[in-house]
């Protein structure tokens, strides 16, 4: 609910038409879109396939300490603890402001970096400025996503699979502007990533905050449109990269295509501004001329009171460290020392290295993947953007899926994490064992899967530590992935590919001081990498599966009973204060 003045309504001419321009933008659905912009500019870490090869050739690096580059890029984009603790003592758009600080300075020293502007930095300054331009996405997902998921707790599911879903096209959609603004430079898209989504957060600083939960009869139906407009930009999004491909684009042609995403990208404000429309008609037609004022700038918890059955169990004053071991029920509000010591935590922490650890190696890798296989650089940049595209697909797939598998026959959302895993291990085969133009599948099937894995690990956090501590808790819930993209991108990978790429000049003859940069050719450069990773998501998947053992009862009864009860009591309190007196 927003703030709507006694009179505002009924004023007309310019006075009118300001009133509700101020209730749009501080409505919950303005908010929901300005939270799809900001995570359709958090998604530059998904971009390091295309402007990796500059950084290789500009500054002469071995695949080894690319990877090792893009492993840092993984733990900035990971580590997201220090955003969580910050947003539980500060405003969101405090949050907000330090991420895109963060985001603008990481990216623009790379940028400085391989345009030759500054000094060639040691390995070491480059892996900083990576982590620093990569760990804005924690900010970024921090005061937007746990904001809308706080503010739309029954539709947790449906809510991060739609914001994920515009991080996975993130990619995408900032390739079209780079084309369209700078032309086919990829060094100019690391300008684009540094200023782009910093302004997008600066200028929508004020909008993203807790609101109180009200529930409206037609919240899911809503949720659906802007699924169905997200559905259209990826289509659209997805026919451009192919055409693309295939078709040399002018300049002009360029800012068409980036025009229309552009415009589809806004299609989610005109949904916001007719749903404000409704609310703005409905408020003015209930309420008397001088009817109280409704606000919402203050946050209002969105939990109710834990129904404990022993009050005395949980003192309000006890020691957080003398509590560790009296967890509460599944469901409840856990402290963070209660979540980080659960079991289902640890589990969830061992499907997520196996799981998006092997992902992130694949995704940071699909760029060297067509070299090796000797693809044109044209189509190498193609796998990217069908990996962004279909990293959409399965994050929005995920997110709406399994929440309609648990609302309607309470399927357990771990369950579909294994079989997402199931799925990744196959994309991984394929790579393997590669076959003409079947790259392009692994790309789709490793897009999917990858994209799957964030809506669902985020929901299960929420779902079974609760709400309270949730800045906190769902960052500490994917600090197994940069783990994971260490050992088997830097560890696994990288060193196996060298060590291909120099059996290969051993039998040319040549050493490895003789090249400038050391490249395997073939399909035997990733052959036992991925047959590793394989055999890591079949592993995930089965560790997955011990989660839905346990909690398959906790899923069964109605997790989202006590934020429909809490919902209603403030619908309640809203009709009193609203009715005439």
């Amino acid at each position: 609910m927003v703030s709507v003045g006694g009179d505002g309504g009924r004023s007309g001419g310019c006075g009118g038409a300001f009133s509700f321009a101020v209730h749009v933008i501080r409505g919950r659905w303005f908010m929901i879109f300005a939270s799809f912009l900001i995570m359709a500019g958090a998604g530059a870490t998904y971009l390091f396939g295309i402007y990796s090869k500059e950084i290789k050739a500009t500054l002469a690096y071995d695949q080894t300490t690319l990877n090792l580059i893009g492993f840092f890029k993984d733990l900035g984009a990971n580590v997201g603890v220090p955003s969580g603790l910050i947003a539980e003592v500060t405003p969101t758009w405090f949050v907000l402001l330090v991420g895109s600080a963060l985001n603008f300075f990481g990216y623009f020293m790379i940028w400085l970096v391989v345009t030759g502007r500054i000094a060639k930095p040691k390995v070491w300054q480059m892996c900083l400025y990576i982590c620093i331009g990569a760990n804005s996405q924690n900010f970024a997902n921090t005061g937007a996503l746990v904001t809308c998921v706080k503010n739309f707790p029954e539709s947790r599911g449906i809510m991060l699979g739609l914001l994920k879903g515009f991080v996975g096209l993130s990619g995408a959609i900032m390739t079209q502007l780079y084309l369209a603004i700078y032309g086919n430079d990829s060094k100019d898209l690391i300008l684009l990533i540094a200023w782009l989504p910093a302004a997008i957060s600066v200028v929508f600083v004020y909008t993203i905050r807790t609101m109180r939960v009200v529930r409206q009869p037609n919240e899911v139906q809503i949720f659906y449109q802007f699924l169905y407009a997200s559905i259209v930009l990826a289509l659209f999004l997805m026919i451009m990269n192919i055409v693309q491909k295939k078709v040399i684009f002018s300049s002009g042609a360029y800012a068409a295509s980036a025009t229309v995403a552009c415009f589809l990208l806004f299609v989610p404000l005109f949904i916001a501004i007719r749903e404000e429309w409704a609310l703005w008609n409905s408020r003015n037609h209930q309420q008397p001329s001088q009817a109280p004022e409704i606000s919402t700038e203050k946050p209002a918890s969105i939990e109710p009171i834990p129904e404990e059955k022993n009050p005395e169990k949980f003192p309000k004053s006890a020691n957080c460290f003398l509590t560790i071991m009296q967890k509460p029920e599944r469901g409840e509000d856990y402290t963070i020392l209660q979540a980080l010591t659960s079991m289902d935590m640890w589990i969830l922490f061992a499907a997520t290295f196996c799981g998006l650890g092997s992902s992130l190696t694949a995704v940071d890798n699909l760029g060297q993947i067509g070299e090796s296989l000797e693809y044109p650089a044209r189509t190498v940049s193609s796998f990217v953007s069908l990996v962004s595209i279909w990293n959409y697909f399965g994050r929005v797939f995920s997110g709406f899926v399994s929440e309609i598998l648990l609302q309607k026959y309470k399927v357990p959302r771990p369950l579909m994490m294994t079989m997402v895993l199931l799925l990744s291990a196959i994309g991984y085969i394929i790579i393997a064992f590669p076959l003409p133009g079947s790259v392009y599948v692994a790309s789709v099937i490793i897009g999917f899967s990858f994209g799957a894995q964030l809506p669902l690990l985020f929901a299960i956090i929420s779902e079974l530590f609760g709400l309270k501590y949730y800045s906190t808790l769902f960052n500490c819930g994917q600090l197994a992935s940069p783990l994971g993209s260490y050992i088997l991108n830097v560890k696994v990978t990288g060193m196996l590919y060298d060590r291909q790429a120099t059996e290969d000049l051993a039998r040319k003859g040549l050493t490895r001081s003789a090249v400038k940069e050391l490249t395997c050719i073939g399909k035997h450069c990733y052959r036992w990498p991925f047959i590793i990773l394989t055999l890591v998501a079949l592993f995930g998947a089965f560790v997955s599966l011990i989660l839905v053992v346990r909690t398959r009862e906790f899923y069964k009864g109605d997790i989202y009973k006590k934020f429909r009860v809490d919902a209603e009591a403030v619908d309640k309190e809203i009709t009193l204060s609203s009715a005439p007196r």
